[in-house]
């Protein structure tokens, strides 16, 4: 990997020296044309810009193109399959009614991955904390939190009966 690059949704970009200045919001949107992570408060405090840079939530209205050099990101477009399949976290929003304007949603998903990549089995209490720090004006909370149970339990199914798969 060249030193000024980063990988996003799986592809490698190499970055211009004026890139490392600009932030990875406005790299996504007016560079790559990701427009699914979304401009919210531009202070990071909305959570609408949320992706996953080395499994780690981030709020890329905050972050420096310098700064992701050498890191992989995923944005809310990464997170369904190739053949267009979505994610069970993405499918569990719509599913709980949790989706209404959809402008907080990708943030929601990303952090609803990160706290399920570091906690497979949260309880009510643990999926409120996590998404504290993304803001709603739409759903209420409820239905967010309904779809991060519903999703934590999709993924466990999912990943229990692709092991019992492999022991016939």
């Amino acid at each position: 990997m060249n030193k000024n690059s980063v990988t996003i949704n799986g592809k490698e970009y190499t970055l211009s020296d004026e890139q490392l200045d600009i932030t990875l919001l406005t790299y996504l949107r007016e560079v790559l044309v990701l427009t699914g992570t979304k401009n919210g408060c531009e202070k990071g405090l909305c959570g609408s810009c949320t992706v996953i840079a080395d499994n780690k939530a981030v709020r890329s209205c905050r972050m420096a193109m310098s700064k992701m050099t050498g890191k992989s990101i995923v944005t809310i477009e990464g997170m369904e399959s190739p053949d267009g399949t979505l994610h069970p976290i993405q499918k569990a929003f719509l599913d709980s009614g949790a989706v209404q304007c959809g402008f907080c949603t990708p943030g929601m998903v990303m952090s609803a991955y990160v706290l399920l990549l570091s906690n497979p089995e949260p309880d009510r209490e643990t999926v409120r904390k996590a998404m504290r720090g993304n803001l709603c004006r739409c759903t209420g909370y409820q239905q967010i939190i309904d779809a991060v149970e519903l999703a934590a339990k999709r993924i466990k199914d999912q990943n229990l009966s692709i092991l019992a798969g492999c022991l016939s």
